[in-house]
């Protein structure tokens, strides 16, 4: 795992590149209790886009697929509601907790899906906190007998939110007794704690009955939440996050006697954003009422995690949880990987539905993200 480090403003940071969430952390030593703080907004004090907090990006990537590329508004046909969770370095108090919620369905006489996203994500106890709200559309064509190709879109509003009060600065430690209570720092608060900005993304999909590829990017108007900017003629907002994405569907079985199908999914995920890379591959598979599924994530710096997936799906509920196995040197600072939880309710899985879909002649290879 490599380390940068930075002194900003009196504050001391070490940058992480790890568990799929690159993160600012402000580390206090010489403590008699040595605590760790989330200090994702030291990105926004230096006013850098290379030192900008990126977004999270869910291990279970094809359990919220809104969130993956807004060309997958509508995969799943009939409507459908998603939540995901996701509690990241639970070894350290307060580290990092997201939360997302969506909502999706298809107009099959437009050719078209809407949908509507939220999600918030939580550093350090409410230090930093960022709230995005979404609405999404795609538009899908035909361009072969078999091939089809989507484009999507989304805009919405981000908004982030800083506790000032919480923070802990060089002048309130005392090599000796850590940090000094009652002892108001001298630092100047940014003139607001909570800004908002319009956020624009796109994204293109082409898929056939037994593989899908896209590309997606988000914050393409480059939105300001900053609080406190060292050098203006350094920061451009948040960076651009790109996503390269794909896989096959292999089936097992079709058309059993239970009429359960198997399938397996080999998927491939890139995201870049501020310098910062990261690639998960694996395999996903579906056994009727179960699924499972195991990744590798590496950061192009480092080795960072083996994922596992478990989950099962009854009628129109579908459930799954993964865990983040630590590779990097984290492991040892008993960060305590990542645990995931996914939540969908797909109406899809309704008889009436799937008679209608089957009329629809859909031909796609979207199981894993339904």
């Amino acid at each position: 795992m490599k380390y940068g480090e930075k002194t900003l403003n009196k504050v001391v940071v070490l940058l992480l590149n790890t568990s799929g969430k690159f993160r600012f952390f402000l580390f206090c030593t010489n403590m008699s209790m040595p605590r760790l703080f989330t200090a994702s907004f030291v990105a926004c004090l230096a006013g850098s886009a290379s030192l900008y907090g990126q977004d999270f990006v869910f291990s279970q990537f094809y359990a919220n697929p809104l969130r993956l590329n807004p060309a997958f508004t509508g995969a799943a046909f009939a409507p459908r509601f998603t939540v995901n969770y996701r509690n990241q370095w639970p070894g350290w108090p307060n580290a990092y907790s997201t939360y997302c919620a969506g909502y999706e369905q298809w107009l099959d006489g437009m050719n078209s899906g809407i949908g509507i996203m939220l999600s918030a994500d939580n550093a350090g106890n409410g230090i930093y906190r960022t709230t995005q709200v979404a609405a999404l559309y795609s538009y899908q064509v035909q361009l072969l007998d078999q091939l089809y190709f989507r484009i999507g879109v989304e805009t919405g509003l981000i908004q982030a939110l800083i506790n000032w009060n919480a923070l802990v600065f060089e002048d309130q430690l005392s090599p000796i007794n850590g940090i000094v209570g009652g002892n108001p720092s001298n630092e100047i608060p940014p003139e607001r704690f909570i800004n908002n900005a319009f956020d624009a993304s796109a994204g293109l999909l082409v898929f056939n009955s037994r593989f899908h590829a896209g590309v997606s990017l988000h914050h393409l108007n480059s939105p300001d939440v900053s609080f406190l900017r060292i050098n203006s003629n350094l920061y451009t907002g948040m960076p651009l996050r790109l996503s390269l994405h794909g896989g096959f569907e292999i089936p097992l079985l079709t058309n059993n006697k239970n009429k359960e199908e198997a399938f397996l999914s080999p998927n491939l995920l890139y995201a870049t954003q501020g310098g910062f890379h990261q690639v998960n591959a694996g395999v996903y598979a579906g056994f009727g009422k179960v699924f499972a599924g195991a990744w590798f994530r590496h950061t192009f710096g480092n080795a960072d995690a083996a994922i596992l997936l478990g989950g099962f799906r009854h009628g129109v509920l579908k459930i799954g949880y993964s865990y983040d196995m630590t590779l990097s040197e984290l492991a040892n600072a008993g960060a305590g990987g990542a645990h995931e939880v996914s939540l969908g309710i797909n109406l899809n899985d309704s008889k009436a539905l799937r008679r209608k879909r089957r009329s629809a002649n859909l031909n796609d290879c979207f199981q894993i993200f339904r």
